[in-house]
């Protein structure tokens, strides 16, 4: 969950490693912000340099200022996010060895820590923090103290790759050693690393945001590999010293995707880039004739003609998109589908088989109970499709195929344009299982896919004329403390996700409910002026959801609720009982989640921003979740 970054250039010290490193954490500080800290070495160093303060990373950017790190050759930086220690300068990274040679940096849990802190204590060892990462530099360091005693020189990457087979947990960690000025070594395990592949310097990071200013060119970093960084000679092994010829790929956007380009935040920029995720993730996925072509999946489709039920695995936002697939999968390929949250996954004890498409949806492609979920589905022998925006990251990997979203990178903690791109993907994989399995006329998907297609003008179309309104509304709402959120059918996971997001970003108690539940409990939550948010389907194509809906509102609004409708343009019947109406265009049932969603996303960043808060960097969360 933390940010990690590291810097080897050419043999002359400067200031650049310093640099690379601030500008790659303050493109990774999603992915942790409770403290950042940096470490750099050069020539005739006795002692790591190194800086580290709680905080966001504009703190130390200041100490910084106010004492300057020397020019170095290579350098380190992390951005936090604790799970092992409360948040304070000395939890902070990087950590130092008992002789102060030696500086890491680490992202992960270390699980065996309190038995080797205790083995280091009673040989002397004394410690300041109360994380695990300060057991690893530590240990680290003692064994680079052997290996110097052994053959007389020092071997940092010798050292790492000892260290790594001590460790129990998941790891990436990155070390410099002041007596090897111009090498960085690093060693991964379960969390993400890639490497950067510049003239004349290499870059490491835990995600190919941090160094896409310098290079486009990126090596994915295995399990348990071992990596050595010295400008730009890169050697990668096992922990056992075997050499490993990574796997090499090319970023397909630019430095201007994670800047905020004039927006206020980066959620509200990657709000108003829902209709371009849309559009990138349906581009070139088709063939002259028309036909659905997922190049990237390489599936046999004799083994996508056998599946017989799919299960589909994500966390949190990812889950809802899941769950909006699952209506329309059912719908067009008449195989059941069933939606587990990823962490549950292992331990409801499923029922796979070869015949079972296990759909995994991770953002960034390193959710760690997602990928622990894909690898007990792989043993018990079922499929693996991942649907991922972030290409190099180990959930792709370790699947048996892969369908990239396109939304380009995402960063604001709270997901938007991801989610839109997430059932996207997963409508394509349905209508491609309904194409090769025959349970749809190719002028059906023909259909279904134009309706897809004029979904970015229909989004683009909410966002020119329902944001002035949905900002009026927040406003007016900012002090209430309580919202339900109502749907049936695909607007019933719609609903979730946008409790989710006034949970996630305005810090207000929500609950997303099937709205046919509300008599059998929710209802009792209804007082006066209480706001209910209630997802209207289309009266055109499931009349009976849409009557069943105005009912619910007619509930609520006698109880005294002030009511909010997501609803169709000039549908009547909404008009006559909702305080409120955030119109939409007309689109068929099953695709308006992806039109539907967008006011809330919008409702929700509005009301953050009302209440003054940090709507990219939200309390207590982290963009990427590596930790179980």
């Amino acid at each position: 969950m933390c940010g990690i970054v590291g810097y080897s250039g050419p043999i002359t010290v400067s200031n650049k490693p310093l640099e690379v490193c601030l500008q790659g954490l303050s493109r990774l500080e999603y992915r942790g912000y409770d403290s950042a800290g940096v470490a750099c070495v050069g020539p005739h160093m006795d002692q790591v340099a190194l800086d580290k303060k709680a905080g966001r990373l504009s703190v130390l950017e200041e100490d910084l200022k106010l004492h300057p790190l020397p020019e170095a050759q290579v350098c380190i930086g992390h951005t936090r996010w604790a799970t092992n220690g409360e948040p304070n300068d000395t939890n902070a990274h990087p950590h130092l060895s008992k002789d102060h040679k030696i500086a890491i940096i680490h992202n992960g849990i270390i699980e065996n820590a309190v038995r080797l802190k205790f083995e280091l204590q009673s040989e002397g060892y004394s410690f300041t923090s109360q994380t695990d990462s300060e057991v690893a530099a530590k240990l680290l360091g003692r064994i680079a103290n052997v290996i110097i005693e052994e053959t007389g020189k020092p071997n940092l990457f010798e050292a790492m790759r000892r260290l790594g087979k001590m460790l129990d947990g998941t790891f990436a960690i990155l070390a410099v050693d002041v007596r090897q000025p111009d090498v960085v070594c690093a060693i991964r395990r379960d969390e993400p690393l890639v490497l950067g592949l510049g003239d004349k310097e290499t870059f490491l990071a835990s995600d190919v945001t941090a160094f896409i200013s310098y290079t486009k060119h990126a090596l994915e970093i295995g399990q348990d590999n071992a990596v050595m960084v010295q400008g730009d000679t890169i050697v990668v092994t096992d922990f056992d010293g075997n050499k490993v010829t990574p796997k090499e790929f090319t970023v397909d956007w630019d430095a201007s995707a994670v800047e905020k380009s004039g927006w206020d935040s980066f959620m509200k920029k990657e709000i108003h880039e829902d209709p371009a995720a849309v559009r990138e993730t349906l581009m070139s996925r088709f063939d002259l004739d028309g036909n659905i072509k997922l190049d990237e999946v390489h599936i046999d489709e004799k083994l996508f003609k056998t599946i017989d039920r799919i299960v589909i695995i994500g966390c949190g936002t990812a889950s809802y998109a899941g769950q909006v697939a699952k209506y329309a999968i059912e719908h067009w390929v008449r195989i059941p589908v069933e939606v587990i949250l990823s962490h549950e996954f292992r331990y409801s004890d499923p029922i796979l088989t070869p015949q079972t498409l296990v759909v995994a949806i991770s953002q960034s492609g390193e959710t760690m109970d997602t990928l622990m979920a894909i690898r007990h589905a792989r043993e018990q022998q079922a499929t693996v499709l991942s649907i991922c925006n972030t290409q190099g990251s180990s959930i792709p990997r370790e699947s048996d195929a892969v369908l990239y979203t396109h939304a380009g990178p995402e960063i604001a903690v709270a997901s938007t344009k991801a989610f839109v791109a997430q059932i996207t993907a997963e409508y394509l994989l349905g209508l491609y299982l309904a194409q090769v399995k025959g349970t749809l006329f190719h002028d059906e998907i023909n259909g279904i896919l134009s309706s897809l297609r004029a979904i970015p003008e229909k989004i683009d179309w909410i966002l020119k004329h329902d944001s002035e309104s949905i900002q009026d509304v927040a406003q007016k709402l900012v002090s209430q403390q309580t919202f339900l959120f109502l749907g049936r059918n695909v607007g019933y996971p719609v609903a979730l996700e946008g409790a989710l997001k006034l949970k996630e970003i305005a810090y207000t108690f929500t609950q997303g409910c099937a709205a046919g539940e509300l008599k059998h409990g929710p209802i009792a939550l209804i007082e006066e002026n209480v706001p209910v948010i209630v997802i209207v389907p289309s009266a055109c194509d499931r009349n009976v959801l849409h009557s069943k809906v105005i009912s619910n509102i007619e509930e609520v609004k006698a109880r005294g609720a002030y009511t909010i409708a997501i609803a169709e343009e000039a549908d009547p019947d909404v008009e006559r009982y909702a305080d409120v109406i955030f119109w939409r265009p007309q689109c068929p049932t099953l695709v308006s989640p992806l039109v539907d969603v967008v006011p809330l996303q919008l409702f929700a960043l509005y009301m953050a921003e009302a209440k003054q808060l940090d709507v990219d960097k939200p309390r207590n969360l982290a963009k990427s979740v590596t930790v179980e």
